[in-house]
This record gives C-alpha cells, structure tokens and sequence, in this order.
C-alpha cells in the first residue's frame, strides 16, 4: 500500500526532474484510475468536471463535496493526485488555510489556492497573505504538501500577464512551490512567466498544435487540462446522442473500446 507520504514525496520529485509532465484530470474515481492504468504519474482534480458530474456548475461545489472527491479519488489510486482547491472556499486567509487542510487530510498531496472568488480578484495585498497562510498550514502537515499559487488574472481577462507576473513573483516569496497563471494561449507568453519566477509553473493546456517538448523549452514544468478531458467525454455523449435522436442510427458504437479494454485499464492500476 503506498502511503500518502510516499505519494507526496513522489509528487515532490516529479516537479524536480528535467523536463516537463502532464497532469491529467479525471472527474470520478473511475476515469481516475484509468488515467492511472494508461500511465500517467500524477493527476489533478478539475472543479469544472467534477461539479458537471455531480449535475452542478462550476463553483457550486461545496466544501464537504470536494473533501469527498478527494477522498474517493485518492483511495481510488495508487498516485498522487493534486487538487484545484478553487479559492479555498473562503475569503479570509487562515479560513481557507484550514479548509485547504482539510481537503488535505483526505489523501491528496497538493492542491492550488487561487486569487479569484468567483466574482472578482482579490486585491493584491490580500491575494499574497492568503498564500502565505496556505504556506504556513503546509508546513505543519506530517507529509510534504505541494502549494500552487493561481493568478487568475489573465484567464478572467481582468489582468495583463505583468501584473500576473506580480502576483506569481509574490506568491512565490509568499512560500508557493508552483506557480500558475491559467490563460497563457502562446509560447512565448508562458517563456515571459517561467523566466521571471525560480519555482517550477504549471501551464493549462490552451494552445493549439503546441507539445509537450515545446512546453518543456520554454520552461513549463507541469500541464495541466482543466475540464478538458472531463469536457471530451461530454461531448463524446451529445454526439452519440443527437445521432440516435436525430438520425436514428448508432454509428457511434463503431470506435469505442472494447469492455476488455477498460478492465485492464481498471485492474491494471496501481492499488492504493
């Protein structure tokens, strides 16, 4: 049984060694541990995803919800699993400390603290002292926590990737040991970040006919999906639906994997 120290410690030094990883993003235990089965080392929790599974909009999970996730999802797998904490579910910074703690207890060994409450940034002052509270409820965990730092500016379009930049470089002596600016849609945009911080940065996927290895070059250290993956097999289900409704057929049937498939993806994972 790997324990949650184990995988804390394994998330740790795959952030250390050269190069850049992709982080996936399952939404469910299931879809977790065949991204588990199919390879990947690491993965991360989407809040979109999860929410649309659950029936709910981004944002409307709550506290016990998303400890629940983790929960699931780190009993699931025998990886470490990183979670999208959103804004801490609270505004004041020792508040969402202690509720980042909480998720923590559940077995992930990560997790993200954003400056975005769902309506508005945070202002600057207040968006660094809640990363550095995050940094301190960390450091008294029994096992190594990874802290991301998001700046949402940009992905909220309310920002310049400078004053993300800011807000990183803060976050960063705040005590952050990735940082994140989801939003970055060019190559040269995500250079302009990675140069200007020393911590490892974590890019969301968004740009279009780029690769893992071009990534790596221009010093991204972890990609991460989003709802993407989740958002693929939505549309994989209107499809397959509308052709039923509106044609009448089933040509949809013709490329799925074999139930073969996804039991050895299923057993073939790691047991937690």
């Amino acid at each position: 049984m790997t324990t949650q120290r184990e995988k804390a410690e394994r998330f740790v030094a795959l952030h250390a060694r050269p190069g850049a990883f992709v982080i996936p993003n399952p939404w469910d235990p299931g879809s977790a541990k065949l991204l588990e089965g199919l390879g990947f080392e690491a993965l991360a929790t989407t809040s979109a995803g999860f929410a649309n599974a659950i029936g709910k909009l981004d944002g409307q999970v709550t506290l016990q919800e998303k400890i629940e996730h983790c929960r699931a999802l780190a009993a699931a797998t025998g990886i470490p699993i990183n979670a999208d904490l959103e804004n801490g579910f609270a505004d004041d910074p020792r508040t969402a400390a202690e509720n980042i703690r909480q998720v923590a207890l559940a077995g992930i060994v990560g997790g993200s603290i954003e400056d975005w409450n769902g309506k508005a940034i945070y202002d600057f002052g207040l968006a660094v002292e809640r990363v550095h509270a995050a940094a301190e409820m960390k450091r008294k965990l029994d096992f190594p926590f990874t802290l991301t730092a998001r700046a949402e500016g940009v992905l909220r379009r309310t920002q310049s990737i400078d004053e993300a930049i800011k807000r990183l470089q803060a976050y960063e002596a705040a005590g952050a040991d990735v940082l994140y600016a989801p939003g970055l849609t060019d190559l040269a945009d995500v250079r302009r970040v990675t140069s200007a911080v020393a911590k490892p940065v974590n890019v969301l996927m968004m740009m279009r006919g780029v690769t893992l290895a071009q990534l790596a070059d221009a010093g991204a250290k972890r990609v991460s999906l989003g709802g993407s993956l989740a958002r693929a097999a939505i549309s994989a289900l209107i499809r397959a639906s509308k052709e039923m409704l509106e044609s009448g057929t089933f040509g949809w049937t013709a490329d799925l994997a074999s139930g073969g498939e996804v039991t050895k993806l299923l057993t073939g994972a790691k047991r937690p």
